[in-house]
């Protein structure tokens, strides 16, 4: 037990390897000076995750089977060879090898990660403090990524190419994390390796379970909804707002203070709040966030991005949490990952939408559908929860 305690430092290296992302606040910048229009970065960006989905749940299922630890490894160092890819890659071809590598790596992490840090408040009898620390985790993420919007600042005063140059650096510090992992203890053992156990867990979780089901999908259409704006809203509309280019990394570090400050105390204003109330707000705050800032393409958006991404920092850690609340030990990586494969089918199929709609017409009216379709998809999973919270009270 004494060893355990140390998963939970390393878990927060793996989060800043994986999230301070220097490159990050001048992505798209970077793809236009590499010759790539939008509908070209939205469809890199949907085969990013594509490759994520093509192993979202059998990592899931790895991790469950072979351990957290050497699922998590593995996963970081296609993260240090992805980056590498992309420091000496100038076109499509090149970005989307070292995206397909990248993504290969993150579907490895995604679940691992907080199947690992359950488990291991699980080893510790304080499995009760789970939005405690999966909220610290997203606060040190969200810190990172601050702190990364900074530096990468400075580093693409020199060349927008630099801030990758040195992300490879830094994804390469999850490696010894991962490497010095102590796996927890299971509360049961995982049946016989095979496909078919896979299908069963898929299954139970979209299928037999209603509670988990919805449970899953609401957690998810929200997951889309903020990785959408995260990736392919923020920095178009600023452009769009014509921001100086060295302004970008002054919001990025505003916006993830926010939601790395609002993580930090998700869980006490999630008792405050109760189940009810708090997923009817995220239901409510993050689509309609679309629609507001379609409508306001000025200054006065950045008040929109603000609302947004405190939901965006509060949602994360309480809509894990409830469906790690439903999740037995010895399958939660695999139910994890069913939750990130949901999210990136969405992101998969709106991504591509933006960048197509906004090309062809304008960014404004792409994100006021992109919200509408969000709402509705969101009001649904909503009604499904409360009809169950409801027959249960």
């Amino acid at each position: 037990m004494v060893n355990v305690k140390h998963n939970i430092p390393k878990l927060y290296i793996i989060k800043i390897a994986k999230w301070f992302m220097l490159f990050m606040p001048f992505m798209i910048p970077f793809y236009q000076d590499n010759g790539l229009d939008l509908a070209q970065i939205s469809l890199l960006k949907a085969i990013y995750s594509i490759s994520i989905v093509v192993l979202e749940i059998p990592s899931g299922y790895l991790a469950d089977i072979l351990g957290r630890k050497k699922t998590l490894l593995i996963g970081s160092l296609l993260g240090f060879f992805g980056f590498a890819t992309y420091s000496f890659s100038y076109g499509f071809v090149g970005f989307l090898i070292a995206e397909m590598i990248l993504g290969f790596g993150q579907s490895l992490i995604s679940g691992a990660d907080s199947a690992m840090l359950y488990d291991t408040l699980d080893d510790l009898k304080r499995k009760d403090e789970y939005v405690k620390y999966e909220g610290r985790v997203i606060s040190i993420g969200n810190i990172s990524e601050m702190a990364a919007g900074l530096i990468g600042g400075l580093l693409v005063t020199i060349s927008l190419r630099v801030p990758y140059i040195a992300q490879t650096a830094v994804a390469f510090i999850a490696i010894p994390a991962s490497l010095t992992l102590i796996e927890p203890k299971r509360n049961a053992k995982v049946v016989k390796m095979g496909f078919s156990h896979i299908l069963n867990i898929v299954k139970y979780s979209l299928v037999e379970n209603k509670n988990l089901r919805w449970n899953i999908l609401h957690s998810s259409i929200i997951g889309a909804c903020s990785l959408s704006m995260a990736t392919l809203v923020v920095q178009p509309f600023l452009k769009e707002i014509n921001l100086p280019l060295t302004y970008f990394g002054v919001v990025w570090v505003v916006l993830n203070f926010i939601v790395g400050a609002i993580a930090f105390y998700a869980y006490k204003i999630e008792r405050q709040l109760k189940k009810v109330k708090s997923l009817i707000l995220i239901s409510a705050i993050m689509p309609l966030g679309y629609i507001f800032l379609s409508q306001i393409f000025s200054y006065w958006g950045l008040i929109i991005l603000i609302v947004f991404y405190i939901s965006r920092g509060f949602a994360t850690p309480v809509l894990k949490d409830y469906i790690n609340q439903l999740t037995d030990s010895n399958v939660r990586a695999t139910v994890l990952s069913v939750r990130n494969f949901v999210i990136r089918i969405f992101f998969a199929i709106i991504g591509p939408f933006i960048g197509w709609y906004t090309d062809l017409f304008s960014l404004q009216g792409a994100v006021f559908i992109t919200g509408l379709v969000f709402l509705l998809f969101a009001g649904i999973s909503l009604v499904m929860q409360l009809r169950i919270i409801k027959s249960k009270s």
